[in-house]
């Protein structure tokens, strides 16, 4: 297993950067730069760029460079730690990040807990009560879930629960104006964070439970299930300690993206309630071509996801004894 997992490390250096490449020539292909992005904000604040100030900034930046020559100075502070400045806040990139990961990590954990405690009991359920009226309805729900854009479900709770009844704000994570105290103070946080839990929860319910259900079925039909049966054993034990556990392969599968997910956030939802976290950041930094954070964040998520299906690998192992790395 230690060599196994040493391999996979190895194995994300050469990933990486090809990751890096990869979104670096993208970026230098898409319409526009950063000096575009800043005359366009300066001439809507109502001030004007000479062309002098535009060559000084193309300068500053590097743009004047050739491409390649661009990615080896970023690069070459990259693999120190150093993303540079973003070019839409001039803040070190990592700053940015710091002050907008908090409040993904947040929205994203508390919607994560929420789902997989309500899909994977579902899906068990669903499962074991197979062509039940139960089934067809929890079946039905899936596949609302599944359907249903995650911007509209998102634009509906703000219209129903917001504008139209005023039950929750709709953007935000926090009230402008807030009593002083630790209870009025924990009341608005919770207020705010209703909506935007309910959009991620709902659509998340709907995939996990899915996944559950299938991978519960296959496994309730097989050989041991039945000797575990005949036996004697309770219906509880065998769901619980001998089926559940093999049906967990598939839904570790989609844990290895939990860390994304948690980092990320909801790219939609954060921008339908103006969530200040690292989706609406993406949106921002690519709409103002800030290409130091983007990069940020693609080589973050990237690493993510490879160290998410690294664990997923060696929990596969946890869980079915059968799987062994050479």
């Amino acid at each position: 297993m230690t060599a196994y997992i040493i391999r996979r490390l190895l194995w994300m250096i050469p990933i990486l950067i090809g990751v890096s490449i990869i979104c670096f020539a993208l970026l230098k292909q898409a319409p526009g730069d950063p000096v575009s992005a800043i005359v366009a904000s300066s001439r809507d604040s109502g001030s004007q760029m000479t062309q002098a100030d535009r060559d000084n900034l193309r300068e500053q930046y590097g743009l004047n460079n050739p491409v390649w020559v661009q990615y080896y100075d970023w690069a070459s502070l990259a693999i120190r730690g150093n993303f540079g400045d973003s070019t839409r806040s001039n803040q070190p990139v990592w700053d940015v990040i710091k002050t907008r990961l908090p409040n993904t990590v947040k929205l994203a954990g508390v919607s994560l807990l929420f789902t997989l405690a309500i899909a994977l009991p579902l899906g068990i359920i669903s499962a074991v009560k197979q062509y039940s009226k139960l089934d067809y309805f929890l079946t039905f729900f899936n596949f609302v879930g599944i359907s249903i854009p995650q911007f509209w479900l998102g634009l509906m709770l703000v219209y129903i629960f917001a504008v139209e009844l005023g039950w929750f704000p709709s953007t935000g994570m926090q009230g402008a104006y807030v009593e002083d105290g630790t209870w009025p103070l924990i009341k608005d946080r919770f207020m705010h964070y209703v909506l935007p839990v309910a959009s991620i929860t709902l659509v998340g319910i709907a995939g996990y439970m899915r996944f559950q259900r299938a991978a519960m079925l296959e496994v309730i039909r097989q050989d041991y299930i039945r000797t575990a049966r005949a036996k004697g054993l309770s219906e509880r034990v065998v769901i619980f300690k001998h089926a559940w556990r093999n049906a967990l392969i598939p839904i570790i599968t989609l844990m290895g993206y939990i860390f994304v997910i948690l980092v990320e956030g909801s790219v939609v939802v954060e921008n339908i309630f103006s969530w200040p976290g690292m989706g609406q950041l993406a949106v921002l930094s690519l709409n103002q071509r800030d290409y130091p954070v983007i990069m940020a964040i693609v080589l973050l998520s990237a690493t993510l996801i490879l160290i998410g299906t690294l664990l997923s690998d060696i929990v596969y192992a946890i869980v079915d004894p059968r799987i062994r790395y050479d």
